[in-house]
């Protein structure tokens, strides 16, 4: 026990010293326009503060952490000539302390990569293209399409570009982007066209997508009724 927690106690040492300089460093250096000096200081100097804060997180355990108390063996009849055993055992304190800071980054960690509900590749782009029946005129501009995007009930950032048309043979097709970040297995897309109503498509994409290699075939809307309107979608990530 007092191994793993003097280890523990080294490990949070480290990580205490590691970040601790990184910081320090992109702190002291002030303005990075490219990210340079982060990158150097967490992979470069970084590594320097998390020896040392491993070393001191050991010293810390071994100097604060065990307490050492003699040991009562009845009366001595020689002072001189007998020594007084001493008993150590593990500060209840700081075994606590540490085991409760450690639960808790590991479940700041855990709650960061795995339960976090942001998409592990951040903020994701998602290129969408709606495909007219033959003959259907585009509206007369842009700002009359009204796209919607949601994700988990929530209402992801939908732009329509200033080029927001383009043709398929002799189809029009409507082009918009959305901004997507949430973890959920559910996402719709919602398109309504003056004169025609509304359009409803799920998108099949997994709770925590990966980039797609390109536009998805084209995929008829849930309401069957005509005009029959088509849709495909790419996502890309943003970093």
């Amino acid at each position: 026990m007092r191994f793993v927690l003097g280890l523990l106690s080294g490990i949070l040492g480290m990580l205490a010293g590691w970040f601790g300089l990184a910081l320090a460093v992109i702190g002291l250096s002030g303005h990075d326009q490219d990210g340079g000096i982060a990158m150097g200081a967490f992979f470069g100097i970084g590594p320097i503060g998390g020896i040392a804060g491993f070393v001191v997180g050991v010293w810390a355990f071994t100097r604060f952490g065990i307490r050492r108390s003699p040991t009562s063996s009845g009366e001595a009849t020689d002072a001189a000539d007998t020594a007084t055993p001493v008993t150590s055992r593990v500060s209840r304190p700081v075994a606590i302390a540490l085991l409760v800071v450690a639960g808790l980054l590991a479940w700041a960690t855990w709650y960061e990569f795995v339960r976090s509900p942001y998409l592990s590749h951040g903020f994701m782009t998602l290129d969408l293209q709606f495909r007219l029946p033959p003959g259907t005129p585009l509206p007369g501009e842009g700002r009359s399409v009204d796209i919607v995007v949601e994700e988990a009930g929530r209402s992801a950032i939908v732009t329509v570009p200033e080029r927001w048309s383009g043709h398929d043979g002799d189809r029009a097709v409507i082009l918009a982007t959305a901004s997507l970040m949430l973890k959920t297995g559910r996402r719709a897309v919602r398109l309504t066209l003056p004169g025609i109503g509304e359009r409803v498509w799920s998108l099949d994409l997994a709770s925590d997508p990966d980039p797609t290699p390109g536009f998805s075939p084209w995929r008829p809307a849930l309401d069957p009724s005509p005009p029959r309107i088509e849709m495909n979608y790419r996502l890309s990530a943003e970093r």
